[in-house]
């Protein structure tokens, strides 16, 4: 017997005496390649001119919304006893720095979205951390985002059709934080390989009556970027990972995915930019309430503010999605008492409060807004109901989970009956392969809000994709949105106007820029 042979079937022998699955005995070293090297290697060697400018200018549009949203954290009375706890994210620790700009820029559900993951909450908020110290000009900071949105939604991607979506994937920030420093350090590739590989080691998993019923939802993205600080730290100094952690039979896919995509890590790199499916959030909230918000909006330009006592009845129709996130919120929703982390999720509550007040924002999540007992009065009027329609349109998008559909073919048959059961299955039927470009990408997180009065009138208004979601209208005018939701949380109309010039800032320029934006 060769010695191969040998070490193979004492191998075999040990796994069994351990436990371990037999099917991961044999040999244990890693393949020559994987597709985690092969990302690897070309996020660190990733430069500007290899970028194409409607990218750049989509990530110089990313930032100001993030930075937007981390306001907005800060100004919350939770933000507030977070910086309490681990300090202003202007501080000299960059590690720590980015783990409070992650925390401050997630919670409310105002940070921007991509195919896949929430992205920004950690691909901006570590390159802006390190950008800021290690005082990198305008095209470095927006390169490295640029990287880290990159590998954070491939490798969220390869796991989509598993339990874990949207917020609660918070594996997304093991990736984006890994990226967004790394690049900010001009490290090699080998060294982002390691770290990759150590901060998946030990993923996270949160546990979702933490996350919807406590405060625990501060930390859904500072835990995993403080978690991929170490690893970068470690691969520094010469810790080393597993290069197949993502692929291999007992690695990340294994466990976090229900129908693995491995292939999606390394798919078109340099040719398909997930950045491209980018959509920025306007309001906070979770899915599907974007649309239902516009929606009131409109109403209540058209019809000016209702009060209980001219509302027989309020019907928000929608995609399975959005029922599946109400429906897990709306156990934890008791009025102002009502713990955020369900809150966020929740479509009575923000409906309600826009066709009342005509907006929406995170202010409404605090008092005195969140102790009007007209806007419970109002919200106990509305109802949800599946539209089929708009679940056929959500999986036609690419975002949020569509292309990864279309990526399983066949395969994602078991995920999606999990997920709606045989009428989604039915409904959906044979989609197109998937692998398309995504200079076209959309988000049709739709809703329909229908309003029956006292007096027997019915005000009616719909939209398929929201405002600030991707697709056309946003393409043509993102720079725009974005500045118009920094300016609503207070931001200095200088930052706005420059967020355009960024990409030409030098090293000092950025500093003053970042400094303008927290500092005011």
């Amino acid at each position: 017997m060769t010695a191969a042979v040998l070490s193979e079937s004492v191998a075999r022998a040990l796994c069994e005496q351990w436990g371990i699955p037999a099917r991961s005995a044999g040999r244990f070293g890693p393949p020559a390649d994987t597709p985690l090297r092969e990302l690897s290697h070309w996020a660190a060697n990733l430069r500007p001119e290899q970028i194409p400018c409607r990218v750049l200018k989509l990530a110089a549009s990313q930032v100001l919304s993030q930075v937007a949203s981390i306001r907005a954290g800060l100004q919350h009375p939770l933000g507030r006893r977070l910086v309490a706890a681990f300090g202003h994210p202007m501080q000299r620790d960059p590690r720590t720095a980015a783990s409070v700009f992650a925390a401050l820029g997630s919670w409310l559900n105002l940070d921007d979205t991509a195919y896949a993951g929430h992205l920004s909450n950690s691909t901006v908020a570590v390159p802006l951390a390190f950008a800021y110290a290690r005082q990198l000009d305008g095209l470095s900071l927006l390169t490295a985002v640029v990287a880290a949105n990159e590998c954070a939604a491939r490798i969220t991607a390869a796991a989509t059709l598993g339990p874990l979506r949207g917020q609660s994937a918070v594996h997304t920030h093991l990736a984006g934080a890994v990226a967004g420093r790394l690049h900010c350090d001009r490290a090699p590739a080998e060294q982002w390989e390691n770290a990759f590989g150590l901060a998946f080691a030990m993923p996270n998993w949160p546990l979702m009556r933490a996350f919807l019923a406590s405060d625990a939802r501060l930390f859904n993205t500072f835990t995993p970027v403080r978690t991929a600080m170490d690893a970068c730290d470690a691969a520094a100094a010469g810790l080393r990972g597993a290069p197949d952690i993502i692929e291999h039979q007992d690695g990340f896919l294994d466990r976090f995915a229900t129908v693995p995509l491995p292939q999606a890590v390394a798919k078109g790199l340099g040719r398909r930019w997930h950045t491209e499916t980018l959509s920025f959030k306007m309001h906070p909230g979770g899915p599907g309430i974007d649309a239902a918000v516009d929606c009131a909006a409109e109403i209540h330009r058209d019809i000016g503010p209702l009060r209980p006592e001219d509302v027989r009845e309020i019907v928000v129709e929608a995609s399975l999605y959005t029922l599946f996130a109400g429906e897990r919120a709306a156990r934890y929703v008791d009025g102002p008492r009502s713990p955020l982390g369900a809150l966020v999720l929740d479509v009575p509550y923000p409906v309600a409060t826009t066709l009342l007040t005509g907006g929406f924002s995170v202010e409404d999540f605090s008092a005195p807004g969140l102790d009007d007992p007209v806007r419970w009065e109002l919200a106990r009027r509305v109802r949800l109901e599946h539209d089929t329609t708009m679940t056929r349109e959500l999986f036609l998008s690419d975002a949020p989970f569509g292309e990864a559909v279309r990526e399983a073919g066949p395969l994602a048959i078991p995920w999606l009956r999990g997920f709606g059961g045989d009428e989604l299955v039915d409904l959906l039927g044979d989609l197109e392969a998937g692998g398309r470009d995504f200079s076209r990408s959309t988000k049709a997180t739709g809703a329909r809000v229908v309003v029956r009065l006292a007096d027997g009138r019915t005000v009616s208004r719909s939209r398929l994709i929201p405002v600030g979601a991707a697709g056309p209208d946003t393409r043509s005018r993102h720079s725009e949105m974005v500045q118009e939701k920094f300016l609503s949380v207070g931001g200095p109309r200088r930052v706005a106007d420059t967020v355009n010039r960024l990409h030409r800032m030098r090293r000092t320029g950025v500093r003053r820029w970042i400094e303008a934006a927290f500092l005011d």
